[in-house]
C-alpha cells in the first residue's frame, strides 16, 4: 500500500503538496499556502525509512536537498510544525543525514515571527517571507486555537536541543505558563484563545478537532523529558480528570464515548479525530496518580472498542468523520457531511498503542480489517482516495491522497504488525503526525 501511494505520488504529483489520485495530478490546500512544498515527501520520509524502502527515501532526500525552500507562502504554523519540522527531525534522527536538520532549523526560523503577539500566543498562520501573522477567519472572535498553539512543544524542544538556541524552548514554555495562570471553566480548556487580549473565546471544549493534540503534547512533553518534566504531567493529569468528569459518558448501549462541551451542555457526538484518545489514555496509564494505571488502560480499551464500532457499523467498514450517541442511534453518523472518511489514522493509532500495552490479538484483527477495507475501497489506479459516504455501497471519491495517509495511517498499520523492538516506546515519542522523536535524556546521556 505504501509503495502504491508513494509511486503514484512520484508519478503524478511529484513536488506538489499532495496528490489527486483520480485526476492524476498535484493537489494543495490552504494550510500549505499556495506554494509547492512537497508535503507528501517530507511527511512520508520516516515511514519509507522504517519500512526499509531506502531507494524511495533517497529520492525524497534528493528532492528536499535541491527543491525544498520556504519562500513566499502563507502557511499554517501548526501544520508546518507537525508535518514538516516533525517529519524532517524524525528523518534526521533515523538516518543521521544532516540536510534534514538544516532544513528543519531554516523553516523553524521562519515560523518564529508568528509568536510576535501581545501575549506570545502565536497566530494560526504566518507568511514565511514577510513574517506577518493572522488567525483563521472562521475562528471564534479572532482567536488562536488550543490544538494549534498547544502542539509545538515536542518539536520546539528538539530544535533548542539541536541548535543550542533556547528561543524555541522559551516560546513553548511561555505558552504553558500563560495557560497555567488562566481561569478554566470546570477545569476544562476552551478551544479558543485571543492572542491580543489573552482571553478565552467561546467556551467550546473538545478532545477532537481544535483541542485534541494539546492534551497529547502535555503527556508527551513529560515522556520526552524522560519523565522529568513533572509540571507537564501534572497539567495533563488535571486536564484528563476534568475531561473524565465532564465529557466522558457511557451510552445506553454501553459504549464509552467522549462528547464535546458546547454552549453550556454536552453534545453526545464524537469525532474520528477524538479516537486518538484511546491510545493516549493507554500511553499515559503508567505514571498516572493514585494508582490508576489499570483504570486508564481500561478506558483506552473502551474508547478503542467504541471507535471500532464506528467502523463496524458502516457498509464499507471504514469510520465516519463524526458519530452520534442519541435517540437509539449509536456510533453512527447522522448528517451527510459527517459520513466521509479521508484516510484518517486515529483509530488505527489507538489500536497500535493498545496492542503495544496489552498484546490482545483483537487489536491486530481490527487493524487488519481496516487495512483490508482501505485497500478495497480507497485504492484507485492513481493512489488512494478518501470516500464521501462510508454507508454507501457504491462509494464516491473525494480525489485526495492526504499526506498524513503516508505519514500516519500506513505507518501505524505497519507498526501494529511489527515487533515491539521497532521504535520502542521507552526510547521514542511520536509527534501528533506520527513522526518519532527520541526521548531527550537518552540523547543527552549519549552526547556527554
Amino acid at each position: 500500500m505504501m509503495k502504491h501511494a508513494w509511486d503514484s505520488y512520484r508519478q503524478y504529483g511529484w513536488g506538489h503538496n499532495e496528490l489527486k489520485p483520480l485526476s492524476k495530478k498535484g493537489h494543495s490546500t490552504n494550510i500549505f499556502g499556495n506554494s509547492q512544498m512537497g508535503a507528501t515527501i517530507v511527511d512520508a520520509l520516516d515511514t519509507l525509512y522504517i519500512m526499509g524502502l531506502h531507494s524511495e527515501f533517497k529520492e525524497g532526500q534528493e528532492w528536499i536537498q535541491q527543491n525544498l525552500n520556504f519562500s513566499n507562502a502563507e502557511v499554517s504554523v501548526f501544520e508546518v510544525n507537525i508535518r514538516f519540522i516533525g517529519g524532517l527531525l524524525a528523518a534526521y534522527y533515523l538516518s543521521g543525514q544532516e540536510v534534514f536538520k538544516v532544513k528543519a532549523v531554516q523553516l523553524a526560523e521562519k515560523l518564529l515571527p508568528a509568536f510576535n503577539t501581545p501575549t506570545g500566543i502565536p497566530w494560526a498562520m504566518v507568511n514565511l517571507k514577510s513574517g506577518v501573522g493572522r488567525n483563521w477567519g472562521w475562528a471564534s472572535a479572532g482567536s488562536s486555537i488550543l490544538a494549534e498553539f498547544g502542539t509545538l512543544h515536542m518539536e520546539f524542544v528538539h530544535l533548542s536541543y539541536l541548535t543550542g538556541n533556547p528561543a524555541y524552548f522559551q516560546k513553548v514554555i511561555h505558552i504553558r505558563k500563560l495557560l497555567a495562570k488562566m481561569d478554566r471553566p470546570n477545569g476544562l480548556y476552551p478551544n479558543y484563545l485571543n492572542p491580543r487580549t489573552g482571553r478565552w473565546g467561546q467556551h467550546h471544549t473538545s478532545v477532537g478537532g481544535l483541542g485534541d493534540s494539546f492534551y497529547e503534547y502535555l503527556l508527551k512533553a513529560w515522556l520526552m523529558s524522560d519523565k522529568t518534566d513533572t509540571e507537564a504531567r501534572r497539567t495533563y493529569d488535571d486536564a484528563i480528570e476534568a475531561i473524565e468528569r465532564h465529557l466522558i459518558r457511557k451510552s445506553n448501549g454501553g459504549l464509552t464515548f467522549i462528547g464535546e462541551w458546547k454552549n453550556g451542555h454536552l453534545e453526545r457526538k464524537m469525532g474520528h479525530l477524538t479516537c486518538f484518545a484511546g491510545g493516549m489514555f493507554a500511553l499515559g496509564a503508567d505514571g498516572s496518580p493514585n494508582d490508576k494505571a489499570g483504570h486508564y488502560l481500561q478506558l483506552g480499551a473502551e474508547i478503542a472498542h467504541t471507535c471500532h464500532e464506528s467502523y463496524d457499523r458502516t457498509v464499507l467498514k471504514l469510520g465516519p468523520e463524526a458519530f452520534k450517541f442519541d435517540s437509539g442511534l449509536e456510533a453512527v453518523a447522522v448528517r451527510q457531511n459527517e459520513k466521509y472518511y479521508i484516510l484518517r489514522p486515529e483509530v488505527i493509532e489507538t489500536y497500535w498503542y493498545m496492542w503495544r500495552f496489552t498484546h490482545d490479538p483483537k487489536y491486530r484483527q481490527w487493524g487488519w480489517e481496516a487495512a483490508q477495507a482501505i485497500d478495497k475501497h480507497c485504492r484507485v489506479s492513481g493512489g488512494f482516495s478518501g470516500i464521501k459516504d462510508v454507508y454507501s455501497s457504491t462509494p464516491t471519491y473525494d480525489d485526495v491522497q492526504q499526506s498524513f495517509f503516508l505519514a500516519e495511517t500506513l505507518k501505524y498499520l505497519y507498526l501494529l504488525f511489527s515487533s515491539d523492538d521497532l521504535l520502542p516506546l521507552d526510547n521514542w515519542v511520536f509527534n501528533t503526525e506520527a513522526h518519532p522523536l527520541p526521548v531527550l535524556l537518552h540523547l543527552l546521556l549519549k552526547n556527554t
